[in-house]
């Protein structure tokens, strides 16, 4: 699975997600979707802008976990 790590990265630039929508020019909204993990895809024109905003790069702000195995029947 694809973890979202956004509010880790903006608490690390001292940046609040309003400052963020304003300069990606996306909408609170939608940002707040993307950093609370609620969407299953993202443009790369908006990682980049986001990336560009921030200056990190998008293993920043993405990540990947393995997912967690179902428990075993009994």
């Amino acid at each position: 699975m694809i973890v979202i790590r956004l509010d880790r990265v903006l608490a690390d630039r001292k940046m609040r997600l309003n400052d963020l929508a304003a300069q990606v020019g996306i909408s609170n909204v939608n940002l707040s979707y993307l950093k609370t993990g609620k969407v299953k895809a993202i443009r790369f024109t908006t990682l980049e802008a986001i990336c560009r905003a921030l200056q990190c790069q998008p293993g920043d702000i993405l990540e990947y976990a393995e997912d967690e195995e179902p428990p075993a029947e009994q």
